[in-house]
């Protein structure tokens, strides 16, 4: 796992920019660095030793010095490739980096098409005088690039951007409310003016000043109607192929666990020596007893630590500032302290993100089998309904029937939906133009003929997934020089997960049907049934205690906040959660991480 950078531009500084780009960005690599510049070029790399440890540093280069690539992650088929490669390359080392450069030679911008993985990569064609950059499939790992003053520069993370000196540090305002809504920034642009993410699944070609963007992959869905247990054979098959792949490392490789069937399988399928968890002193909240079991039956190791109210609160602008961008996930804080207290031990781990998208985890889904019969109401009476009810203050019974009274394009945002665009207008003062639909629709678009359940999955996995769950496990893990792997995330197991059927995935009686089945030949207790329970964080309670009360509302009343928002309002929904009035712990959140955000790039 790696930083990479680059600076396409013909000025004549290059040399001390791009280390100072490539410096700010040390956490995602400490072991070592490199740099090719040319008159035309910069590249920079951080480089965190997984595979190959004496001879993977980077820049690498082709048999002639006329392709070179920096990379960050990792190729799970590199090997089949090398072998495949070698009859018409010659290769000088055993990393899969090597991989890509001759890959590119055989391939040009096809390559990612033949890549399994992980990956970030840009490769300077010196013959061409081109860039060709590429992200994986699902966006497991980060790349952002811009163009200031005619030059070209892309990064990992957006923060190289500032050791530029020509560089505009602008806020997009205009991201604000959908932010609001999201809990993320959900659009390609980010909230850096003209600084954009190169979305999961494109390529890039940068050649005579024009950038050329190019998809090259696209979640689909192809239910087949095949033996159950048949089907449940093939999750085994290919979840053990995928971890063993994702375990390929010159390194020890630990895992995350908690007490859910996603971490437990990868778990019992991969048996590392080592495991971390955490929690919190409030029962509910902790999963430590969970793991601490299923490590003890696989007889292997769990290391465990309890995060403090107090730990919680002062790293909040540290995460922010990983970040990049805003995040209200809760979870972002539990999975830096977590990966803290792996990377005392280990460099690389596994993680189970990805299972509730692909085969259907989230308890949301069930209402469309729940609630089967309110669906068979006729779709005008539902929509009398939800009019009605959307005239009324927000609650769950209510909110349900708002939802039945439109259709899934109307408001479907994904699984973890803050604030409603009709609230945002009165917790704003900046411009708010953009709404939700516009981002969500080329996804409905894709899927006009498939069913509610795919729909929201494929919301679920272009936006939640992409832009949060995974950016919150690169930021953190990273934040720690610690790579994370994700076995779940792999395009073989997304062959098998796009191909079950809804009863496979979604019943009365559980979520995730086939998966669970799957985890339960190699299980050996039973967190292969247990209820959906995310990463738990005790923020509903925290947030009523004055400690952290006292903390929020000083954003709250502050300068930055009256700049954005409308603070009676805010310091209203504040104060009415502490008073057991209404739970707005995810929308106060929402607005206090934008806050703690903002002071740490632009005050």
């Amino acid at each position: 796992m790696c930083g990479i950078t680059g600076l396409v531009s013909n000025e004549k500084n290059k040399k001390i920019i791009i280390k100072k780009m490539t410096d700010r960005i040390i956490h995602r690599g400490p072991d070592a660095e490199g740099y090719y510049i040319d008159r035309n070029v910069a590249l920079g790399h951080r480089r965190l030793s997984i595979i190959d440890l004496s001879n993977g540093k980077q820049p690498m280069y082709n048999e002639d010095n006329t392709v070179v690539v920096v990379f960050n992650g990792e190729i799970y088929n590199y090997i089949e490739l090398k072998n495949e490669l070698s009859k018409k390359h010659t290769f000088k080392t055993n990393s899969d980096t090597e991989v890509l450069v001759h890959g590119y030679e055989e391939y040009q911008e096809d390559l990612p098409k033949h890549l399994r993985g992980m990956f970030a990569f840009a490769i300077w064609d010196k013959k061409n005088k081109t860039l060709f950059a590429a992200r994986d499939h699902f966006g497991i790992k980060p790349l952002y690039y811009t163009l200031q003053n005619n030059a070209l520069l892309f990064a990992s993370e957006i923060k190289s951007f500032l050791e530029y000196p020509n560089f505009k540090q602008e806020l997009n305002t205009k991201l604000l409310g959908p932010y609001l809504s999201f809990n993320f920034t959900p659009t390609e642009e980010t909230f850096f003016k003209n600084v954009f993410r190169l979305n999961p699944g494109h390529s890039l070609t940068y050649k005579d000043g024009n950038i050329k963007i190019n998809k090259y992959f696209q979640v689909t869905f192809n239910e087949k109607k095949e033996n159950y247990q048949k089907t449940v054979d093939l999750i085994s098959k290919t979840m053990k192929d995928a971890v063993e792949r994702h375990m390929i490392s010159d390194v020890e490789v630990g895992s995350f666990l908690s007490s859910g069937v996603d971490s437990s399988y990868i778990v019992a399928l991969s048996k590392p020596d080592k495991t971390y968890t955490v929690g919190y002193d409030i029962p509910k909240y902790n999963e430590i007893d969970y793991a601490k079991d299923l490590a003890a039956k696989l007889n292997i190791q769990n290391k465990s630590k309890k995060i403090t109210k107090k730990e919680y609160m002062k790293i909040i602008p540290k995460i922010m500032y990983h970040m990049d961008e805003p995040l209200a996930d809760p979870a972002a804080v539990a999975l830096y302290f977590v990966s803290k207290l792996a990377s005392e031990d280990v460099k690389v781990v596994l993680s189970g993100e990805g299972a509730d998208e692909f085969f259907g985890g989230y308890n949301y889904y069930r209402e469309e089998v729940d609630f089967n019969f309110y669906n068979k109401i006729p779709f005008f009476l539902r929509r009398i309904i939800g009019k009605i009810c959307g005239l009324l203050p927000e609650m769950r019974g209510i909110n349900f029937l708002v939802r039945r009274g439109q259709t899934l394009e109307e408001g479907y945002i994904g699984v973890n939906k803050v604030f409603s665009e009709k609230e945002r207008k009165k917790v704003l003062k900046v411009e708010d133009k953009l709404q939700n639909k516009e981002i969500t629709k080329p996804i409905f678009e894709l899927h006009k003929n498939d069913s509610n359940i795919i729909k929201m999955q494929s919301i679920d996995i272009n936006f939640w997934l992409m832009k949060d769950i995974l950016q919150k496990a690169d930021r953190m893990t990273l934040a720690n020089s610690l790579e994370g792997r994700v076995p779940f995330i792999d395009t073989e197991v997304f062959k098998v997960a796009s191909s079950l059927p809804l009863e496979y995935k979604v019943t009365e009686e559980n979520t995730k049907v086939a998966l669970r089945d799957a985890a339960k030949k190699v299980i050996p207790n039973e967190s292969y049934k247990k209820k959906k329970l995310g990463f738990p964080v005790p923020l509903r309670e925290w947030m009523k205690e004055d400690d952290f009360y006292n903390l929020i509302y000083k954003e709250f009343t502050g300068k930055n906040a009256k700049k954005f928002f409308n603070q009676k309002y805010i310091i209203k929904l504040l104060n009415d959660h502490k008073n057991n009035k209404k739970d707005n712990y995810k929308k106060v959140w929402t607005i206090y991480t934008f806050l703690i955000w903002y002071k740490e790039f632009f005050n």
